[in-house]
């Protein structure tokens, strides 16, 4: 956390070098002191927006997460079903999800239905691969055991896959919390009434840059504040996933 302020810190401070040594007019680039202003000033405005757009990530998040775990567990308990639905996974994604955000617009209206979606679809993708891979990856001699103790096709899935894959599951969902804004911001883009997209479109158009710059620092720290948490939630709940293979490594020499 230390190194993290630190880094923003010169950051700020490059910002503010340039904008004082170019002069570049407030309209193009504010200085921090402005955006700072701009956030004291508006920080009514902003936080309803930030509120807004805040639920939508969340719920996109969760109904994201959800749908691509069972997907994956679809994929890992239908073999039969596996070549159908695997290539109607791949080919969803080869559509850009930006050139779909009008239709969901059009479809869902301007509420916080299609923001949702939007967002549903940017995480779906990277939850299902990554748990649907840690389930094909499951170590052949917890496989040979449980098979020699006679356990089901259902158990063999529940007690020994799934444990299994949990810490691939768990790089899926650190993905999904990065990418999850994204879904969130460009539906308000597209169509909105509320939310911090909404906001910095409606800056642009009156040339407020400063509160455009506002909007996006409030939905910068949300984005890390849900990437964090997410990782210390993940971290909590798979105790057993090493940091790195050289701390597992350590763990093994340590008597």
């Amino acid at each position: 956390m230390i190194r993290a302020a630190i880094a923003g810190l010169g950051l700020l401070l490059l910002w503010h070098g340039f904008v004082w040594l170019t002069e570049v007019p407030p309209f193009l680039l504010p200085s921090p002191a402005r955006v700072a202003t701009a956030l004291v000033d508006r920080w009514d405005i902003i936080l309803g927006h930030a509120l807004t757009t805040g639920a939508e990530i969340l719920l996109g998040l969760l109904l994201g997460s959800l749908l691509g775990c069972l997907m994956a567990l679809t994929l890992a308990a239908w073999p039969a079903g596996r070549r159908w639905l695997l290539p109607l996974l791949l080919v969803s994604q080869a559509i850009p999800v930006f050139a779909i955000a009008p239709l969901l617009v059009l479809w869902l209206g301007y509420g916080m239905a299609s923001k949702v979606a939007m967002a549903v679809l940017i995480i779906f993708f990277p939850v299902a691969t990554a748990f649907h891979d840690g389930l094909r990856r499951t170590e052949p001699g917890l496989l040979d055991l449980a098979s020699t103790m006679g356990a089901s096709p259902v158990a063999v899935l529940w007690r020994v896959r799934v444990p299994a894959a949990l810490p691939s599951l768990a790089s899926g969902l650190r993905v999904a919390a990065g990418v999850a804004p994204i879904g969130a911001i460009v539906g308000e883009w597209v169509g909105s009434s509320a939310g911090l997209g909404y906001l910095m479109l409606q800056a642009n158009g009156r040339s407020q840059a400063d509160v455009m710059f506002a909007a996006l620092f409030v939905l910068a720290v949300m984005s890390l504040a849900l990437w964090f948490t997410t990782d210390r939630l993940l971290r909590a709940a798979i105790p057993w996933q090493p940091d790195s293979l050289l701390s597992e490594n350590n763990r093994k020499v340590t008597p």
